[in-house]
C-alpha cells in the first residue's frame, strides 16, 4: 500500500495556500513536505498539527491506495 496525501493538496487549493506557505506556518521542514510529495511515511506530529491547523481528520488529508503490484489472497 502507498500513501496518498492528495486530500491536502486538495484542501490546501480550496484555501487558496501554497504547499510552502503550510510549511512556513507549521514549521515543517522541506524534506518532510518532499517526503510528503512523494507519498512516503511522516510522522504523525506532522499528521496531528496540520489536521489541527486545516480544522480537518486524519482522512481529509490522506489515504492508503493500493498498489497494483501487491498481491491479495
Amino acid at each position: 500500500m502507498s500513501i496518498s496525501y492528495n486530500g491536502l493538496w486538495k484542501l490546501l487549493i480550496d484555501r487558496n495556500m501554497l504547499k510552502k506557505d503550510l510549511a512556513s506556518k507549521l514549521n515543517i521542514s522541506s524534506a518532510t513536505m518532499a517526503k510528503m510529495g512523494k507519498g512516503e511515511n511522516v510522522s504523525m506530529d506532522v499528521i496531528q498539527r496540520i489536521c489541527e491547523y486545516m480544522d480537518c481528520n486524519i482522512g481529509d488529508i490522506m489515504s492508503f491506495e493500493k498498489d497494483n503490484k501487491e498481491k491479495v489472497d
